[in-house]
């Protein structure tokens, strides 16, 4: 038996290779279809032991990362808490590498990684499917963070499908506007301008042919051609109307770098523990903890991972 003291995840963060957005919904969301991509640009979170949760940030836009119960990855714990009653106190500390409200669902998957870790943690045993149903609860993009790769993503986005490509590597060049926007923000924008233009909208958005069998075929060139985001147009009003630095500009552009094909798995340094039995359950062998969603294997892909370290006494 050993005392588990600390769990620490990396989480990549995630393109919209498509975007397409319907009309808004009753509930004030709108309906999506979006093309999920993970890229090597990765959060650390460390979930340990305490007496009470709370959270720490560190690293680039942490001034801009709420330390109170609006942090995604508070929001993952008590969601998480809330099917572990028992569950006792977490301190979460996150380390950014991602950017902040840049679209890269960084504070989604701080939140993702925050529910690997106290599963892990907890001793919760929960598997992916039961994980994803609990991050779909807790925002849009946490399950996609939890599946990784490429995958398509319908409703709010939480209605995951992984994509029939290849493992291609891409390399990707991300561009970032000075300033920042909420993303209500500029889906209001996009609603009042498709309204002043009189669009007619489709209520279900639809995937893009040309861009999946550009996946497919794992040409970058056909790749780039076909991306495409409903929310460039709601950006660009919400960027003019946003306060500007004098001599500064609001340059757009689509964010790349490197992607490739993502599993998720936590690392158990430092020998053995066996295997955990029962349905469902996260078993874990030879230092290795698969928490990786439908079609991913730990240790199966290219380059990077969601992955962790757990530590403590043996």
């Amino acid at each position: 038996m050993s005392i588990v003291t600390g769990v620490t995840v990396r989480v990549p963060a995630k393109l919209n290779l498509q975007l397409a957005v319907g009309p808004p919904r009753a509930d004030g969301y709108h309906d999506l279809v979006t093309v999920f991509h993970a890229v090597s640009l990765f959060d650390e979170i460390t979930a340990e032991p305490a007496g009470r949760d709370g959270v720490t940030v560190s690293g680039e836009g942490a001034d801009r990362v709420p330390a109170d119960g609006d942090n995604l990855a508070l929001r993952a714990v008590a969601a998480l808490r809330a099917e572990v009653p028992s569950a006792p106190g977490v301190h979460i500390t996150i380390a950014k590498r991602i950017p902040v409200a840049a679209g890269l669902a960084g504070g989604s998957g701080d939140a993702a990684a925050a529910l690997v870790a106290c599963n892990e943690l907890w001793d919760g045993g929960f598997g992916p499917p039961q994980l994803a149903e609990i991050a779909a609860r807790v925002g849009s993009d946490v399950a996609f963070a939890l599946l990784g790769g490429t995958a398509v993503g319908r409703g709010r986005g939480e209605r995951l499908t992984p994509a029939l490509a290849p493992a291609t590597q891409y390399h990707w060049v991300l561009a970032f506007a000075d300033g920042h926007l909420s993303t209500p923000e500029v889906y209001t924008a996009l609603d009042r301008q498709r309204s002043r233009a009189g669009e007619q909208v489709p209520a279900e958005p639809e995937l893009d042919p040309a861009l999946m069998s550009a996946l497919r075929s794992g040409d970058a060139r056909l790749v780039g051609r076909a991306l495409s985001n409903d929310l460039q147009a709601g950006r660009a009003v919400a960027v003019s109307r946003a306060p500007q630095d004098p001599g500064r500009g609001a340059g757009t552009g689509r964010a790349r770098r490197a992607g490739v094909r993502l599993g998720t798995d936590l690392r158990v340094p430092g020998g053995q523990r066996g295997p955990r039995p029962g349905p469902g359950r996260v078993a874990v062998r030879r230092g290795r903890v698969p928490v990786g969603g439908p079609g991913q294997r730990a240790g199966a892909g290219r380059g990077h991972r969601l992955r962790g370290e757990v530590t403590g006494p043996r």
